[in-house]
C-alpha cells in the first residue's frame, strides 16, 4: 500500500509531534512505500496570503497526482485535514488523522474550526491518539457511530541504549553527589512542566533534608522566573541545555525523574516521551495527574503521580522515594520492563500500520 505521510513538523525540526512522525518512517513496515510531504524547507504554509495553508494544497494534489497513494496519514487535523477534507469532496481518497492533544483542545475553541474538524473526523477512515486523555476528549466530540475509528497509539522510545557507568560515576564525583538524592528533570523551562512546583516543593523539604538535590535541564521562556523562585537554595542547580548523551549520562546518575507537569488553559502535556526514557534507565518517575501523563505512568507502580498544583502533594512524593531505597529500586524495575515492553518504536507503528491495512490485533 503506498502511504504518504503528510505533515507540518518532521526531523529534523525538534519536539515529541517531530520525533513521533520520524520514528513512524523509520519503522514503517513497508518502507519503500511511505512517502514523507512536510514543511521542513517551508513549503507547505506561506504567511503572505490565505488562507496559509494553500500551497500545502497544491503541493498534496501534484504529489498525489504522481504517486496515486492508497492512503494518507495527516500528521495535523488543522489545516491539513482541511486539505484531505476538500479533496475527498471531489476525488476518492482514504485518510487517518493524528491527534496528539492540544490540536484538538485548539480546534474546538472556535465554532467555525469545530465544525471543519467534525467533517474532518468524520470522513477519516482512522482517528489515531497519542494518549488516552485525548482519545477521551475526541469521543466527547464525536457521535458515537464514530467512536470505532478511534484508536490510541501512544508514542514509543528507542529501547537499544547503553549507559555508560564511567560517564555517570564523573558526574557523581563531579558535584559531590555520592549518598545524596538525586532529582532530575529535562524539559523545555516553562511553567506547564512543574519545574516551579517542584523548586517550591525542594525548598520545603531543604529545611528537614538537605540531602536531596535537584537538578533542572534544558531552557525556555521561563528560566529568569524559575531561577528567581529558587533564589540561593544550595540544592538547586541549573545545568542549562544539554546534549543527547548528556541527557542519558543524568538519567543514570538520577535517584528520581520529576516532572509534575499540568494543564494551563488547555496546554497540557500530551504523553511525555521523557517519562518512558527515565523508566528505561530504571527510575521511578513522579508526573502530574494532568493530560496524557497516566498513559506514561502506572501509578504506584512505576512512579508516582501527583496534583501537579499541589506543592505539599509533590512534596510528599519526593520524599516518599527518597526515604525507601527499596520502593525506587521495585519502581524503576518495574517501570523499565514496562517501557521495553509496552513501548519499543517498532511495536507501536506495527499498530498504526495494521489499523490502516485492515489487519486484526
Amino acid at each position: 500500500m503506498k502511504t504518504l505521510l503528510f505533515t507540518i513538523e518532521y526531523p529534523p525540526f525538534k519536539g515529541g509531534v517531530s520525533n513521533y512522525y520520524g520514528n513512524l518512517v523509520k519503522y514503517w513496515p513497508e518502507k519503500n512505500n511511505i512517502t514523507v510531504l512536510d514543511n521542513n524547507s517551508g513549503a507547505l504554509l506561506c504567511n503572505k496570503i490565505w488562507p496559509k495553508w494553500l500551497p500545502a494544497f497544491w503541493r498534496f494534489v501534484k504529489l498525489n497526482k504522481q504517486k496515486k497513494f492508497d492512503h494518507v496519514i495527516a500528521g495535523h487535523l488543522l489545516p491539513l485535514g482541511i486539505i484531505l477534507y476538500i479533496y475527498s469532496i471531489f476525488n476518492k481518497i482514504s485518510y487517518s488523522i493524528v491527534i496528539h492533544g492540544m490540536d484538538i483542545n485548539y480546534a474546538l475553541r472556535k465554532s467555525r474550526k469545530k465544525a471543519i474538524s467534525f467533517k474532518i473526523l468524520k470522513k477519516a477512515k482512522n482517528i489515531f491518539c497519542a494518549n488516552s486523555y485525548t482519545a477521551g476528549l475526541v469521543k466527547d466530540f464525536m457521535d458515537q457511530e464514530n467512536h470505532g475509528k478511534i484508536k490510541v497509539v501512544n508514542p514509543g522510545i528507542d529501547v537499544s541504549i547503553n549507559f555508560n557507568k564511567y560517564q555517570n560515576e564523573k558526574i557523581l564525583k563531579k558535584y559531590n553527589l555520592q549518598d545524596k538524592i538525586v532529582l532530575f528533570t529535562i524539559s523545555r523551562l516553562v511553567k506547564r512542566k512543574g519545574q516551579d512546583k517542584t523548586i517550591e516543593a525542594l525548598k520545603k523539604i531543604y529545611m528537614v533534608n538537605s540531602d536531596i538535590h535537584y537538578f533542572i535541564a534544558g531552557i525556555g521562556e521561563d528560566e529568569m522566573y524559575l531561577k528567581e523562585i529558587a533564589g540561593i537554595c544550595p540544592n538547586i542547580h541549573f545545568l542549562g541545555l544539554i546534549s543527547n548523551d548528556e541527557k542519558w549520562q543524568w538519567l543514570k546518575s538520577s535517584d528520581i525523574f520529576i516532572m509534575p507537569a499540568r494543564d494551563i488553559k488547555g496546554d497540557f502535556e500530551g504523553f511525555g516521551i521523557v517519562y518512558l526514557e527515565a523508566a528505561l534507565a530504571s527510575l521511578p518517575v513522579i508526573g502530574g495527574n494532568a493530560g496524557g501523563v497516566k498513559d506514561a505512568i502506572f501509578d504506584g507502580e512505576t512512579g508516582l503521580l501527583v496534583d501537579p498544583r499541589n506543592v505539599d502533594d509533590i512534596a510528599g512524593a519526593i520524599l516518599k522515594l527518597a526515604q525507601d531505597k527499596e520502593l525506587r529500586k521495585k519502581m524503576g524495575a518495574q517501570g523499565r520492563k514496562r517501557a521495553i515492553r509496552d513501548f519499543e518504536w517498532s511495536r507501536q507503528i506495527r499498530k498504526i500500520y495494521k489499523y490502516i491495512n485492515y489487519i486484526n490485533i
